[in-house]
């Protein structure tokens, strides 16, 4: 009884707030700071000054500022890989011997093939043997076919804003152009394959450790890539590379998100996403700084040194209170939120008894020391709801980054410089980031993500039938309008997957959601390889799993409002509402509350919040 009451007591009295630190509950559960006036919150909250806005400016930067970095680990691709314009290096072995003496413009004459677009990127004239013509003068020299290059290529650098990258320094053109798509694919499952181990990691040795450990790793990583010695180097230490940023990507999104109350999860968890942006947009400007992308490289792997090394802090980013306490380890929980108290205090002393009492029934409740229990992704499988919610968004991530490819192709004939195009798809990103902050907190996420899923679709299916008589600017429109909403559909998705995921597993299973979604961006460069045919099946596919995504969404739950759920059993009690009938609120629950009304906290037991069935009343 005892148990029951303690923890009754810590779930009434306090809830954590990413904006304000800890948040009391006054009483009747009202939002307030140690059970004092609106009136008065607001004078503490003023006059608190440095006390109570530090540690609130620490979380906030731990969560948000690592998004900079990590962006700019990711868009390193698009530099890397940046294919500059390029022609054949003369070879005068190859010409017959008057022509040999030509220069300039007349050796590229005759050595050359010319082209509408300019000279040919890959073709070498080809000439009779000397002794075989009829004729020796210049003039009457022709050539009788074309074959490879043989001396190489001339590029028109920079490239991408750099003087040298991928393509080249192993001249990964023509005959060797496959490679490109190659390591592109190769990086993209790193980032898929890290998501899901990352995710595992999560679940077992917490949301912190798996991130520092990620940076970490990421570090000697980056390194290899700067000082690869051959192509083969370059695609292990980039594959090995992207599985480091995306555990530290996807550790910092789960932790992130649980330490946010309902009303505030979207709005930082969509701050984060333009934090992201940022980091895109300052990648074009780096590398016009750096130049060799080997400089690059090591640029943003020092940047992420950094990084580990301020983050090594516990006060940027704490492990989560919510999972110390799903896995039962209340000790460590009880120290962790001991922290949070003492930085984040008001300052009253109201509320410092208050505070000291509660974290004394928490310290009751560790008594006896239970053991921590932990949770496999496998048991997401012997469920229902909880599979098929993380199937659907699954799903829906997949299609939006996977279809994306089929509209970013037809910008390249508008848009045909790098950083033309490449500003663009930051841009509706961007876009897309805000129109999913601006709605999905008003309509609810369901209904978003269903307008977005159709919106994809719809754009799909015009190009796909219609592009070849409709006007360039048409087609340029639908291309924008398809890239924004198949962004809005990834990140909502992955979002919707947070929050309807339990705490016990949500590392795990949001790992396989953003693996579905680095998944479907695998598939976009293979269409890009040289005489493929598979673009078309390309985009008749995603187009397909679009419309078959708008009718699966409506098997999701709403969560707008709505706490997270914390164990299986509460991923379990999950409940479709209709479309448009908005599920009642929950925004005043605290952090640490995953079940009830608002309000009402009489059926709450420690057993219940450890994922075990509730004491009968």
């Amino acid at each position: 009884m005892g148990g029951q009451t303690g923890w009754r007591g810590v779930n009434q009295a306090w809830g954590l707030n990413w904006a304000g630190g800890w948040t009391g509950l006054g009483e009747g559960g009202k939002p307030g700071l140690g059970g004092a006036e609106p009136g008065e919150q607001q004078r503490r909250r003023g006059g608190g000054g440095a006390c109570w806005r530090r540690p609130r400016c620490r979380r906030a930067a731990g969560g948000w500022a690592p998004c900079l970095a990590l962006a700019l680990g990711w868009a390193l691709g698009w530099a890397l890989g940046a294919e500059p314009p390029h022609r054949c290096r003369p070879d005068a072995a190859l010409l017959p011997p008057p022509l040999r003496r030509l220069a300039g413009t007349a050796l590229l004459r005759a050595a050359v093939p010319r082209l509408r677009a300019g000279w040919s990127p890959c073709q070498l004239y080809r000439y009779r043997p000397a002794g075989t013509g009829s004729g020796t003068g210049t003039g009457s020299a022709r050539p009788n076919g074309t074959g490879p290059c043989t001396r190489g290529w001339h590029y028109a650098l920079p490239a991408a804003g750099l003087r040298s990258n991928l393509v080249t320094q192993w001249d990964l053109v023509c005959a060797s152009r496959w490679k490109v798509p190659l390591e592109q694919t190769t990086h993209l499952l790193g980032w898929m394959l890290g998501s899901v181990a990352a995710g595992l990691a999560c679940d077992r040795f917490g949301r912190r450790p798996a991130f520092v450990v990620s940076l970490v790793l990421a570090v000697p990583l980056g390194l290899g890539v700067a000082l690869a010695v051959d192509f083969v180097m370059v695609l292990v230490a980039r594959l090995l590379f992207g599985a480091a940023l995306a555990g530290a990507f996807l550790s910092l999104y789960v932790a992130r998100l649980e330490l946010c109350d309902p009303p505030h999860r979207l709005g930082v968890t969509m701050v984060a996403g333009f934090f992201w942006i940022a980091g895109e947009l300052l990648l074009p400007g780096l590398a016009v700084l750096c130049r060799d992308w080997r400089v690059l490289q090591g640029a943003v792997t020092m940047i992420l040194a950094l990084l580990a090394a301020c983050w090594w802090c516990p006060a940027l980013l704490p492990e989560s209170p919510r999972w110390l306490l799903a896995t039962r380890q209340l000790e460590k929980a009880r120290k962790t939120l001991q922290a949070l108290a003492e930085n984040s205090s008001p300052g009253s002393d109201d509320s410092s008894c208050r505070q000291e009492s509660l974290l004394d029934e928490l310290e009751s409740l560790s008594e006896g020391s239970p053991q921590p229990r932990y949770h496999a992704v496998c048991e997401i499988f012997g469920t229902r709801v909880i599979w098929k919610n993380g199937v659907i968004l699954g799903f829906a991530a997949f299609i939006g980054s996977g279809i994306r490819h089929c509209f970013t192709r037809n910008l390249a004939p508008h848009l045909p410089h790098f950083f033309s195009s490449y500003y663009v798809v930051v841009g509706t990103e961007a876009a897309a980031c805000l129109f999913v902050c601006l709605t999905a907190e008003r309509f609810g996420r369901r209904a978003v993500l269903l307008l977005c899923t159709v919106l994809t679709g719809i754009s799909s299916l015009l190009l796909l039938a219609l592009t070849q008589y409709l006007l360039d600017l048409i087609v340029l429109t639908l291309s924008v309008v398809g890239i924004t909403a198949s962004h809005a559909v990834t990140m909502l998705s992955i979002f919707f997957a947070s929050e309807v995921l339990p705490t016990v597993v949500r590392g795990a299973g949001l790992g396989l959601v953003v693996g579905a979604s680095f998944m479907g961006k695998a598939a976009a460069p293979i269409t890009a390889i040289p005489n493929s045919r598979g673009f078309f099946l390309h985009h008749v596919v995603f187009a397909s799993f679009a419309i078959l995504a708008v009718l699966s969404i409506m098997l999701l739950p709403e969560s707008q409002g709505r706490s997270l759920p914390q164990s299986l059993q509460d991923g379990e009690s999950q409940r479709r509402p209709p479309l448009f009938q908005r599920p009642p609120r929950e925004d005043h629950l605290p952090l640490l509350a995953p079940h009830g009304i608002p309000h009402d906290y009489s059926h709450l037991t420690a057993k219940r919040m450890l994922g075990s069935p509730a004491a009968p009343p």
